[in-house]
């Protein structure tokens, strides 16, 4: 039987939750020498072991989602599924992932080696926390059925530049998320536009708890931190391409591993982060059968189902289409829902 064809997507912050808790034990009793290596370098750090937060007794929103807490578990649990995809079905083509996701997927695709992905995303998740510059909160601009809103995108962005304008006010786009536009901001931008801007389904504009003002200049001050924390040596060649939150693809044997450092540490941290982008590049220049979603959670299949709209990957234009192509011929599997991991793993 002749494999599948599969990019890899791998997930950022706000994906390990209550349903989450004891992923690592659930999922991946059989990798503990590798998890024994992270919790040795958080006891370096003086920091909870990552296997003690995933067997907590009691999943604490306050405790679990904080930086240096939430960006290990993602990391240990993605990576960690990464390697239980059962390689004599699928056939890797590339590997990309949303925000945080961008380190994992350098984990992935070998560019860092897992301690050193793990040092990268400790240290990072740590700075975010200990800086908590700004926040995010999100706004979407497609309807049920995954359309997109006539000159919805364009109200929100006129609005971010109008808040903007204002004094002692930050606002702008975060990450472009399928049908979703998360925005980075301070306290006074994001307010302001929770205040101005209707309210969707009683939910929307949705503040994202513990996150600081990522892919924003907010960030320079993290980023500066990063540089001098993580060396360029840390990163090698890739050994499958990866699709960073620009669109652009680093070839194996042929990236510039400082060029990789300088954007990874520079670029991605203080600049929007174009998912929607990373995820049409990948169907259209890859082609694959499918795309599998790391865990932990399911939450980003959405918006990785709404970026392939977008792109009109394989004709489909709408969520009925998409759901319709889903039942018949698989195209998107979940590692973090139970149903579709079964027809990833091993």
């Amino acid at each position: 039987m002749s494999k599948l064809t599969a990019v890899v997507v791998a997930p950022g912050r706000g994906t390990y939750n209550k349903p989450e808790l004891g992923y690592l034990t659930r999922h991946h009793a059989d990798k503990p020498a590798m998890f024994a290596q992270f919790d040795a370098f958080r006891a370096q750090t003086g920091q909870e072991a990552v296997t003690a937060l995933d067997g907590a007794e009691r999943f604490s929103g306050a405790k679990h989602t904080r930086g240096d807490h939430a960006s290990p578990l993602i990391f240990a649990a993605a990576l960690a599924d990464y390697q239980a995809i059962d390689r004599e079905k699928f056939d890797i083509l590339a590997v990309t992932g949303n925000s945080m996701g961008w380190y994992i997927a350098l984990a992935c695709g070998g560019a860092l080696s897992p301690m050193g992905g793990f040092e990268v995303v400790n240290t990072m998740g740590t700075l975010m926390q200990e800086n908590l510059i700004g926040g995010q909160l999100i706004y979407p601009f497609v309807d049920d059925n995954w359309v997109e809103i006539p000159g919805r995108r364009s109200e929100v962005f006129a609005k971010c530049t109008e808040v903007s304008r204002r004094a002692d006010h930050v606002l702008g786009l975060s990450i472009d998320l399928g049908g979703m536009l998360v925005l980075a901001g301070n306290e006074a931008g994001l307010s302001a536009f929770e205040r101005d801007m209707p309210r969707l389904e009683d939910r929307f504009p949705m503040r994202l708890p513990n996150h600081a003002g990522f892919h924003a200049h907010l960030q320079k001050p993290v980023a500066e931190q990063g540089r001098a924390r993580l060396d360029a040596d840390l990163f090698g060649q890739p050994n499958v391409p990866l699709i960073d939150g620009r669109g652009a693809i680093w070839t194996p044997n042929a990236a510039n591993t400082k060029a990789l450092w300088d954007y990874t540490l520079g670029h991605q941290v203080y600049e929007p982060y174009d998912f929607t982008a990373a995820i049409r590049v990948a169907a259209r220049e890859f082609m694959p059968d499918v795309f599998i979603v790391l865990g932990p959670g399911g939450t980003l299949g959405g918006a990785v189902g709404q970026s392939l709209l977008s792109a009109n990957w394989r004709g489909m234009s709408d969520k009925a289409g998409f759901q319709a192509e889903q039942a018949q011929t698989p195209r998107l599997l979940s590692m973090g829902r139970d149903d579709q991991r079964a027809l990833v793993t091993v």
